[in-house]
């Protein structure tokens, strides 16, 4: 049974503009790594990749 505090909250930013667009959830114990995915940005107006947030 997955335990409660392993979800924390994280921000994507925009590579190309840095803007912050998206909020994901993240399970801390499998997913070491940070998040990267192609996103669509609104600001930029296409799909770049988004960022894990430091």
């Amino acid at each position: 049974m997955a335990k409660v505090g392993n979800r924390q909250k994280k921000t994507l930013i925009c590579t190309v503009c840095n803007e912050e667009n998206y909020r994901v959830e993240k399970n801390v114990k499998n997913t070491i790594e940070r998040l990267e995915l192609n996103r669509y940005c609104p600001k930029c107006g296409k799909h770049t990749t988004h960022k894990e947030k430091k």
